[in-house]
């Protein structure tokens, strides 16, 4: 007897199908190797959200061999339609975190849980109701070199944009 029935979970429903749409993530200049791609699906009142990035940041410090500091990092869906701007701002163009609620941070619409990166390798993902792909679709996606505190206005204390990606529609 299979204790989680493929044909019964919600999360198979939903990932078994190609996403309503997609953000691929381009790095910074400094970060110009770090690459991602980010999808939505669709799936009754919420949206399924899965990530993978490849060349995360990341330093060896402490003992030889050993992961010391941690690398997590912020993931939040922006108010701008593009990723323009450069210098010691990147990604300027794509604004603040989309928020529908005026609720403070971490209760805006485009809150996303942190990234967890193993040696600069990624994967995750969250379901979530706060949004539908329609009303995401043309946002922007950013990833902070720092983890979110989740206390501190507007974006959580989380450091530099090092990735962008505008959400675009499948197909």
């Amino acid at each position: 007897m299979e204790l989680f029935p493929k044909q019964k979970t919600i999360a198979y429903r939903i990932l078994a199908r190609e996403p309503e749409a997609y953000c691929i993530v381009q790095g910074s200049p400094r970060y110009s190797s770090l690459w991602g791609k980010i999808s939505f699906y669709q799936g009754g009142k919420g949206v399924a959200v899965t990530w993978e990035f490849r060349n995360l940041p990341f330093s060896r410090e402490g003992s030889p061999g050993k992961e010391c500091s941690p690398q997590i990092y912020a993931l939040h869906i922006h108010e701008g339609g593009a990723c323009d701007g450069g210098g010691a701002e990147p990604f300027a163009s794509a604004g603040g975190h989309y928020d529908t609620t005026g609720c403070g941070h971490p209760g805006h619409t485009g809150d996303l849980p942190p990234v967890f990166g193993n040696n600069g390798y990624a994967w995750g993902g969250v379901y979530t109701e706060k949004f539908s792909v329609e009303e995401v679709v043309g946002k922007t996606v950013i990833l902070h070199r720092q983890k979110d505190d989740f206390s501190t206005q507007p974006a959580g204390n989380a450091g530099m944009r090092i990735g962008c990606g505008v959400i675009r529609r499948q197909g």
